[in-house]
């Protein structure tokens, strides 16, 4: 991923996410990158050219998608998640206040 494609991620996150949600991501990723092996894999010139080839092959027939997109499916994904999320806090509420009764 190329370090633009970082910093916006980074200024997306930190613009949506509360300074608790930074905590909780930020050890769910040292957490993640100590246990697994993160080991660079040479790769040899064949092997790179194959891949050269599929991405020009996917270009060329179309199979892409530009990183608006890609920003407009995450935001609705998100917005889907925040809705569910409201969803079960109401029911929890409601659910709370009737075993409260």
């Amino acid at each position: 991923m190329s370090t633009t494609a970082l910093t916006n991620l980074r200024d997306y996150l930190t613009g949506t996410l509360s300074p608790d949600d930074m905590m909780w991501l930020a050890t769910q990723l040292t957490e993640y990158t100590k246990k697994e092996d993160h080991s660079l894999k040479p790769y040899t010139k064949e092997e790179i050219n194959s891949m050269l080839d599929e991405a020009e092959a996917n270009i060329a027939a179309g199979k892409v998608i530009d990183d608006e997109e890609v920003w407009r499916e995450l935001e609705e994904e998100f917005a889907r998640e925040d809705a569910e999320e409201d969803t079960r806090r109401v029911y929890f509420v409601e659910e709370s206040q009737l075993e409260a009764v």
